[in-house]
């Protein structure tokens, strides 16, 4: 079968290896972000998509606009019996959606209808969700709102950044991906409406989204922490000074302090009062330096106690 691939980011990439790697399927076109300046030295840089096609010798398109008259006639002119979409950073003109002689399918980070939209694998983490995992869907002109093909579930430890549930949903959605095309191919799937009552937005993130309000509870703050890790991050400043938390945890008791003050101190951790609860910052990071433990950090500078966090 001939497949357009479309995908951008790391998360695309162990499906479109797959891809490659099954013999039945013939890719006839990579459709990738274009390269794009990135750094603090501006250096323009391949999609991780680009590299394995480069790799592999698929043809390549990078387009600005995928939905203009040019872009959407060479499209039409690559036969294909699927479109498969993993993170490409566009939304598609229904003219692209209806070119595929079956149907263009989207592997998307979530249990739709949960969490559509841009950051999924965040919001899960920040909402204190204790499982997520991966859907396959038929995509149409709405967003992620198409009906679902596949699902697989992977429980979240109250531990787990976004980084590291990002890494095991990227490998299980590539298995899914596969999974889904043979389960159509072989007339074993058959499309399901979403449920429209417990549809969820996961919005995009921006630097902004990572300050954090100490008048909230101590495990919404840990939560967030790990949801933003390791981008945007979670920051706050300390005597007008800004700094990430990069790691954390929390106990559920008070030490009677305000909110934001700094009420413990010692080789493993910094003591902060919230609403509700102690968060304990394990790791951080002052701008221009790496991420380092509390202990490491308390060596060659100084923190004070009762200082309060804005």
């Amino acid at each position: 079968m001939n497949i357009i691939f479309m995908g951008t980011p790391e998360f695309a990439v162990p499906t479109l290896e797959k891809l490659i790697e099954n013999k039945n399927i013939d890719i006839s076109l990579v459709i990738t972000q274009p390269d794009r300046k990135s750094g603090r030295g501006r250096k323009t840089t391949k999609s991780p998509v680009k590299v394995l096609a480069e790799e592999n010798k698929i043809d390549l398109f990078q387009p600005e606009n995928i939905n203009n008259l040019k872009s959407i006639d060479f499209i039409k002119n690559i036969e294909a019996d699927y479109i498969i979409v993993v993170a490409y950073g566009q939304i598609l003109h229904k003219e692209i959606l209806k070119h595929p002689r079956k149907s263009c399918i989207n592997l998307h980070a979530s249990l739709l209808p949960k969490y559509r939209g841009a950051a999924p694998i965040n919001w899960a983490i920040i909402n204190g969700e204790k499982e997520t995992g991966v859907t396959t869907m038929i995509m149409e002109e709405g967003l992620d709102t198409g009906d679902i093909l596949k699902t697989k579930k992977v429980n979240i430890n109250s531990n787990m950044n976004a980084g590291e549930l990002h890494d095991i949903l990227k490998d299980i959605g590539g298995k899914l991906l596969i999974e889904t095309i043979e389960g159509i191919e072989a007339q074993k799937i058959s499309p399901k409406k979403q449920n429209e009552a417990i549809a969820s937005y996961a919005p995009m993130l921006n630097r902004k989204t990572g300050l954090i309000n100490w008048d909230n509870t101590a495990e919404n703050i840990h939560n967030k922490i790990r949801g933003l890790y390791p981008w945007p991050g979670s920051y706050t400043y300390y005597e007008g000074c800004k700094f990430k938390i990069t790691k954390s945890n929390y106990i559920s008791k008070n030490k009677g302090g305000k909110i934001g003050e700094i009420v413990g101190i010692s080789d493993s951790r910094i003591e902060v009062q919230t609403r509700n609860g102690i968060l304990l910052i394990n790791e951080l990071q002052i701008p221009g330096k790496r991420k380092m433990s509390v202990k490491d950090y308390l060596l060659g500078n100084d923190i004070k106690m009762n200082v309060i966090l804005k």
